[in-house]
C-alpha cells in the first residue's frame, strides 16, 4: 500500500467501529503501511490526519508491534498534533505503549520503547495536562504518565499536583480519573516501601 493509496482511501474511513476496525486491519496485515499512516497523522492541518490517528490507534490496539519499529519517528512528531481528534488517538496510543511496557512486560516493546522516547512522552503528556484539552487527552495520559512514573521518579508528585491543581474545575470524567490514577500511586508507593 503507497502513501498515496493510504491516503485516498481514508476517505473511507469515517469513525463507525466498524470502518475503522477494517481499514485497521489492512494495517495490521501490512504493518509496513504503517509508516504511511504515520505520516499522514502528522500532516496536522490536512482533514485525514484525524482519521489515520483513528486507523493508527485501531491498528496499535490490535498489535501493538506494529509501532515498535517507527518509535523514533512518532515520539519525535507527536508533539505536532493540535486538532482535537487526532490528538485523543495520539495519546490512546502513548496509553497502549506505557501499557504493553509497564503492565504487561511485552518483550519486545520493553526492547524498543527507549528513554529517549519514554521523553518525548513525558514531555507531551505533562503539556496535554497544562493546556486546554478534551477528558479522554487528560485521561489517557494520566495512565500513561502513571506507567512511566513508576520508573521515573519525579513523574508521579508532579502529576498528583497538576491532578489536584485541576481537581476542582474539572469534569466528572475528569475527577473520576484522578481518584483512579491517586489510587494506584498509593498502592504503588505502598508496595515500594
Amino acid at each position: 500500500m503507497t502513501l498515496n493509496e493510504l491516503y485516498k482511501d481514508l476517505d473511507y474511513v469515517n469513525h463507525s467501529r466498524e470502518k475503522r476496525a477494517y481499514y485497521a486491519q489492512l494495517i495490521v496485515d501490512n504493518p509496513d503501511a504503517m509508516r504511511h499512516v504515520l505520516e499522514i497523522l502528522f500532516m496536522v492541518d490536512d482533514p485525514r490526519s484525524n482519521r489515520a490517528g483513528w486507523l493508527a490507534e485501531f491498528a496499535i490496539k490490535e498489535d501493538v508491534t506494529i509501532i515498535l519499529p517507527h518509535l523514533d519517528y512518532f515520539t519525535s512528531h507527536m508533539h505536532t498534533v493540535y486538532q482535537d481528534s487526532a490528538l485523543r488517538p495520539v495519546a490512546k496510543i502513548c496509553e497502549y505503549l506505557t501499557t504493553a511496557y509497564y503492565k504487561y512486560e511485552h518483550p519486545e516493546t520493553k526492547k524498543k520503547l527507549l528513554s529517549n522516547h519514554k521523553n518525548h512522552i513525558t514531555e507531551c503528556g505533562f503539556d496535554w495536562l497544562i493546556t486546554d484539552q478534551k477528558v479522554a487527552v487528560k485521561a489517557y495520559t494520566m495512565s500513561t504518565l502513571f506507567y512511566l512514573g513508576t520508573e521515573i521518579d519525579w513523574i508521579h508528585p508532579e502529576l498528583q499536583r497538576i491532578m489536584e491543581d485541576g481537581y476542582h474545575t474539572g469534569s466528572a470524567a475528569f475527577k473520576a480519573r484522578c481518584r483512579h490514577v491517586n489510587k494506584w500511586i498509593k498502592k504503588f508507593n505502598k508496595l515500594q516501601s
